[in-house]
């Protein structure tokens, strides 16, 4: 979802169906940055394609690792002479549409970034009044640290699209969002008209991202939600992905896959996660199944949703107690360690890439177990029992 931008040096070779959008060209990055992500961003591909600087026996043999980060090791562009090994996962070749990315350290960001780790052309939809300041920190080099791969190179965002997926067609916006100064000088950002654009400039994708969500009343008990706190939530959160899919099946190949986002509130109770938002997480994974069967059937698309834990995103922290979450994750959770948003990625990864070409229907859970624990093992209740403490 976004606004519109004049064209300038940072505009694709492809003729553009809005005057926003535009390529975010590939800078050189100097080496000091890339040698200290290496560590952080040692991979993306799958578990078995393990780094060949050590021998796979010698990294599990040796002395005990602590739970910090595990990543697995992708492939970019500088690797596509070379002859793969294990079962890495290749996108090469492969497009994809992640939308919902309005800055550098959401989920949505993430598996953009692993994907393009793992060799696919990257398109992104950004919310209209969000858009100006995403692609200015673009172009400014804000976001090149954050965009930096596996291989040292950088991650190339082919186009920026302005989106509002509230709205599916412009007959559907109202007249005070249509002259609203946010939205001004910006066109084409309906669903409908997305996926027309997207057409037009590339003809077909391959992979769908929904990394998209919002509720008014988020912060209001659930019998202090109004109805229409309820279904705006529902609406921009779940229906959202049925209209997106919806519009862009017709446009993806056979063989492509859709993920979408969800929590942990779907089905159990988060205090504070109100104003509807744990029923649209509810409604988005029971989508996810019967969206998994349609799409499977007339399109051979495959359909999943990934319940991320508790991340510190500039959106999370809208919520208000993100950080008491993360701290209840990190006390309760069987892996005693916080979560990282390349973990998501790289589960999407795998979940776009062939590796997975028999999962479909599925809430794929990347939140260190928490969803599999029935009480909170912190509680003063279970102090005298030998429980675990440190990895």
């Amino acid at each position: 979802m976004g606004t519109a931008a004049t064209p300038g040096p940072y505009m694709t070779n492809i003729k553009p169906c809005i005057s926003s959008s535009r390529k975010i060209v590939v800078s050189t990055m100097v080496n000091i940055i890339a040698q200290h992500k290496e560590a952080s961003w040692s991979g993306l591909a799958s578990a078995s394609h393990i780094s060949s600087r050590q021998p796979f026996l010698h990294r599990i043999t040796s002395k005990p690792v602590k739970f910090e980060k595990f990543v697995t090791r992708a492939m970019s562009e500088q690797s596509d002479n070379k002859p793969l090994s294990g079962l890495p996962i290749d996108l090469r070749g492969k497009r994809a549409f992640i939308a919902g990315v309005a800055d550098d350290n959401g989920y949505g960001w993430a598996i953009a970034k692993s994907l393009a780790a793992a060799g696919a052309e990257i398109l992104v939809g950004t919310w209209v009044p969000a858009l100006n300041i995403f692609e200015s920190s673009l172009r400014r080099g804000k976001f090149d640290e954050s965009r930096i791969l596996p291989d040292g190179s950088l991650m190339e965002i082919t186009k920026v699209y302005p989106m509002d997926a509230v709205y599916d067609s412009p007959e559907d916006v109202p007249v005070d969002v249509e002259t609203n100064k946010r939205y001004a000088g910006s066109s084409n950002w309906t669903v409908q008209e997305l996926v027309e654009c997207v057409k037009k400039d590339f003809g077909s994708i391959d992979i769908l991202v929904h990394s998209l969500a919002n509720g008014p009343e988020v912060s209001k008990p659930l019998l202090e939600t109004s109805r229409n706190g309820y279904l705006a939530a529902l609406s921009a959160s779940s229906y959202s992905y049925i209209s997106l899919l919806k519009h862009f099946l017709p446009i993806m190949n056979p063989g492509g896959a859709s993920i979408s986002l969800t929590y942990i509130a779907s089905e159990r109770i988060i205090p504070g996660y109100g104003g509807g938002m744990s029923s649209a997480k509810a409604a988005l994974e029971s989508d996810t199944r019967v969206l998994a069967f349609e799409a499977g059937r007339k399109h051979k698309v495959r359909v999943n949703t990934i319940s991320a834990g508790p991340l510190r995103s500039r959106a999370a922290k809208a919520i208000g107690f993100i950080d008491m979450m993360i701290d209840y994750s990190l006390a309760n959770a069987p892996l005693k360690k916080e979560l990282s948003a390349e973990e998501v990625g790289n589960a999407a990864a795998f979940l776009a890439s062939p590796l997975s070409s028999a999962i479909t229907g599925a809430v794929v859970y990347v939140d260190n177990g928490l969803n599999a624990m029935g009480v909170g093992v912190d509680s003063p209740i279970f102090e005298n029992l030998d429980i675990p403490k440190d990895n």
